[in-house]
């Protein structure tokens, strides 16, 4: 595999000098796409074939130092032979609010997927889960597969969170719940773990064997078995450190597959959070905490939130607002600053954080257990995301110190070639030195 990467390196320097890197390059997002026959279209075409492919590229919750395990020569190249970085996560460090920010940049109070699992106030009854497609709840922030699209830019998506959603469309009420308007990527899959990542890669390798007018600008490849080893067996064990090197064996599968095409490609490779080892025995059991009578458990893990019954408020601030070992419950109007988040009417009234490592439950467990998790302060060590960025118009061997990931938005939208964006959360400072410039 490292061969097929070197061979890789030398086809992204020629493509460094064929299509050089231009944050200008495209027509600006008020610009439709060429609709009519003749000319416009054969200057279209001419553009669209010189344009250089973004990938975007998850490993959820890969952590930066699983490079250190020696399985993964083909990251560990793309990372030596372009820049790299342990990125913090933006809080919750969770997989959907993350990978909603990654392509938002957007932070979770402001774009609205504020949990994995979570409510809001104005559709009583109805929960937000990793299944929901109605565009309702995820329509407060436009993600970068609509922006490109809207400037002309086919894009599609091998799995990403609400890339299966009909952006900005509104879902009927009554069966079968057809959504009205809307965007979604030129082509997309709906997520399976049931799918191998060798498929996925060959699906992204298949949408670049197309015609410069068809071929997609921008791409999502999504890999889940880090993550999922992860939670199952913890970390540090033997499990994960396989699952690292077989999702290396499928980045350079991509790798192979774009210097066989001979396809120049700006790889972007990235994860959502980290992930931290627990167990039954740092357990905090919430019954314990506060009475079910007086309070509703919203979602429970890293953290704990609840919405309290009507009229029990102060029962659950004298049982929530003192002081717990290994956990510290907030009013959600008083959670610290540094994590942005509480604002947002989806955040429940009260919110607890487990300390690193130690996870909330409804009852105390049953059965001893081994595991890992994520969500915790995004600030600790174990939380850091994997970043890797590699092709034409990065420069080489660049570390750059740790960024917010509301960041990598605004670093696409220069890969594409896209306006700044409006009142992001993110910035593509962190990565000015490190872009080749025309």
């Amino acid at each position: 595999m490292i061969a097929r990467t070197l061979a890789l390196s030398a086809l992204l320097a020629v493509g460094a000098c064929a299509y050089p890197y231009s944050p200008h390059a495209l027509p600006p997002i008020s610009q439709p796409a060429p609709r009519i026959s003749g000319a416009p279209i054969a200057a279209a075409t001419a553009q669209a074939a010189q344009r250089v492919p973004v990938i975007l590229v998850s490993i959820d919750g890969f952590r930066p130092d699983y490079l250190d395990r020696g399985v993964t020569p083909n990251l560990s190249r793309l990372a030596a032979d372009g820049v790299s970085a342990a990125m913090r996560p933006s809080f919750p460090s969770k997989t959907f609010p993350n990978h909603w920010t990654l392509v938002t940049g957007l932070r979770p109070d402001r774009h609205g997927i504020v949990a994995n699992n979570m409510e809001d106030p104005t559709r009583p009854g109805e929960k937000f889960t990793m299944a929901t497609d109605d565009p309702f709840w995820w329509n407060a922030a436009e993600p970068i597969w609509v922006t490109a699209q809207k400037a002309g830019i086919p894009a599609a998506a091998m799995f990403w969170p609400g890339s299966n959603v009909g952006w900005g469309g509104v879902r009927g009420s009554e069966w079968p719940n057809t959504v009205q308007g809307g965007m979604r990527p030129d082509d997309w899959q709906q997520f399976t773990q049931q799918m191998p990542g060798e498929n996925r890669v060959r699906a992204v390798i298949d949408w670049l064997r197309r015609p410069p007018a068809t071929r997609p600008g921008f791409i999502t490849l999504y890999f889940d078995t880090v993550d999922t080893a992860g939670h199952q067996y913890g970390p540090a064990s033997q499990q994960v450190t396989d699952a690292v090197a077989q999702v290396d064996r499928w980045i350079g599968d991509l790798v192979a597959g774009l210097a066989e095409l001979r396809q120049p490609a700006n790889l972007v490779i990235v994860a959502d959070h980290g992930m931290a080892p627990t167990s039954s025995d740092r357990v905090i059991a919430l019954d314990k905490l506060v009475s079910p009578d007086d309070a509703r458990l919203i979602e429970a893990g890293p953290y704990a939130s609840f919405e309290p019954v009507p009229g029990h408020e102060r029962a659950v601030e004298a049982a929530l607002l003192k002081p717990h070992a290994h956990l510290t419950c907030w009013r959600k109007s008083d959670i610290p600053v540094r994590f942005h988040y509480g604002s947002n009417p989806r955040v429940p009234p009260y919110f607890c954080l487990a300390q690193d490592g130690w996870i909330t439950m409804k009852t105390a467990p049953t059965s001893a257990f081994t595991r890992g998790e994520h969500g915790y302060d995004n600030d600790q060590a174990d939380m850091r995301a994997l970043f890797i960025a590699s092709g034409p118009a990065f420069a080489s061997g660049r570390k750059l110190p740790t960024f917010d990931n509301v960041d990598v938005a605004p670093l696409l939208r220069d890969l594409l070639g896209l306006p700044a964006g409006r009142a992001l959360d993110g910035t593509d400072a962190p990565f000015r030195a490190a872009l080749n410039q025309r």
